[in-house]
């Protein structure tokens, strides 16, 4: 697969995480968002975008550099297969401590290509 796809997928993985800072907004408030149907519905729409787009970079090169790659496909396996059993204090989480740091990956990725 070119590498005009793979900077294709990264720059969904970088919208989606910027999408996903938008609707948290700066206030970054947990209540605000477990209470906002809506609002999680976003939030896990965008993880799923950025779940497939990791899962078809691997597929476009199975040695791509990108950290916790299991983990996010795992969490986008997740979000569609076990809808029922979500924990929005770990999607919380992640959104608090791991998407900054993936954001911040990808976006070196993005400059390099």
């Amino acid at each position: 697969m070119p590498q005009h796809k793979i900077k294709l997928y990264l720059s969904h993985i970088f919208e989606s995480i910027n999408s996903i800072q938008e609707y948290v907004g700066e206030t970054k408030n947990f209540n605000f968002f477990n209470n906002k149907k809506i609002l999680k519905s976003a939030v896990e729409r965008e993880f799923t975008t950025i779940g497939e787009a990791v899962n078809r970079i691997l597929k476009a090169d199975p040695n791509f550099k990108l950290n916790n790659t299991r983990q996010i496909i795992g969490l986008r396996n997740k979000v569609v297969h076990s809808y029922d059993s979500i924990s929005y204090e770990l999607l919380w989480s992640i959104i608090i401590n791991d998407l900054p740091k993936l954001k911040k990956e990808v976006e070196e990725l993005l400059q390099k290509e």
